[in-house]
């Protein structure tokens, strides 16, 4: 046997390992970028094209059916070698059905949301998988460390959809959250930008969630009506509603205007309930009604102004990250 040693493989080695962190490490990725897993946006085309481009691609189960959600993941696993996982809204019905067809399809990563992180966490944990919550606050940040999660995503009300009802902001809590855990940690909630991922990882986290930015994107399953408007959008386009049910982030649009109208006429749940129980996300994002539909996307829309291929999306963030670390003013 030869004694010799390729110093150059090394070398090569030992970069590599120095380049993980806890999240590439745990989730066997090649950038610390997941893609949120966002309703009707997050099919398995864009969930494997992430994965394929080295981050985690995640299926949006809260917006499929349990036999859509089978045939997404068989679609994802023959689309891409690489990890990617389900995220899953605890508050959606069949719920036991959806874990179980996770389960039955062998998927080994699981973000949930919306719910108790002790409800699902060592069933899943059980059987393989590794478990990320999705929290707004070092409360709840803490409460997901206790029920023994593998990671945490921590959200900002900057963020698009369903969000936290305190409204504070990513540069807030990730600092927060990130000296009260240590779990690894994942910001999310306004980033869309390299340099905006390299400023939540130097307030603590360990990698970052990305929603927005891959909702305007070609392989994202949303209608195109919805994605060309989401370049279009401005500062001040979007808002925090609905506290009274699940607070969200939505784009100031008709319908938008008659959930105002309800507040004008008194806060009444049940009349809120009424509104959007007639499918007007899906109306909106999927199908393409950007006046009656319901549009959700996070304030960081207002700095994307066209619609890319993943591919591009993550040229561009790298690209951005690598060139927001040259600047030195000490």
């Amino acid at each position: 046997m030869s004694n010799f040693i390729d110093f150059n493989a090394a070398k090569k080695m030992k970069e590599k390992k120095e380049q993980q962190n806890s999240i590439t490490e745990l989730f066997q990725i090649r950038y610390p970028i997941i893609q949120g897993g966002m309703i009707w946006h997050s099919g398995w085309r864009l969930a494997s094209a992430v994965s394929n481009n080295g981050g985690l691609g995640l299926l949006g189960a809260g917006s499929m059916y349990p036999d859509i959600l089978r045939e997404n993941i068989r679609k994802c696993k023959s689309a891409t070698a690489k990890p990617f996982g389900v995220n899953v809204p605890m508050l959606y019905p069949n719920l036991e059905e959806i874990i179980s067809i996770i389960l039955e399809e062998g998927v080994k990563i699981v973000f949930t949301s919306a719910g108790n992180p002790k409800t699902w966490t060592q069933t899943l944990q059980k059987e393989g998988v590794k478990v990320a919550h999705v929290v707004s606050s070092a409360k709840f940040a803490v409460k997901c460390e206790d029920a023994g999660v593998d990671a945490i995503v921590a959200e900002g009300f900057e963020a698009g959809g369903h969000n936290g009802r305190d409204e504070t902001t990513t540069f807030c809590l990730i600092p927060n959250v990130r000296r009260q855990i240590s779990k690894p940690l994942i910001a999310a909630g306004g980033i869309g930008l390299g340099s905006q991922m390299r400023a939540a990882m130097v307030l603590g986290a360990d990698g970052v969630q990305i929603g927005s930015r891959f909702a305007a994107t070609a392989e994202a399953s949303a209608h195109e009506n919805w994605k060309n408007k989401i370049t279009l959008l401005q500062e001040g386009d979007t808002f925090l509603t609905l506290k009274e049910l699940a607070p969200v982030r939505l784009v100031k649009n008709r319908f938008f205007d008659e959930i105002e109208e309800l507040y004008q006429t008194g806060r009444n749940a049940e009349a809120l309930k009424e509104k959007l129980g007639r499918g007007r996300s899906k109306r909106g994002m999927f199908e393409g009604d950007l006046d009656e539909g319901e549009l959700e996307i996070g304030q960081v829309s207002a700095m994307i102004d066209e619609v890319l291929p993943v591919a591009e999306v993550f040229q561009k963030l790298l690209k951005e990250y690598e060139e927001s670390g040259k600047i030195n003013f000490i």
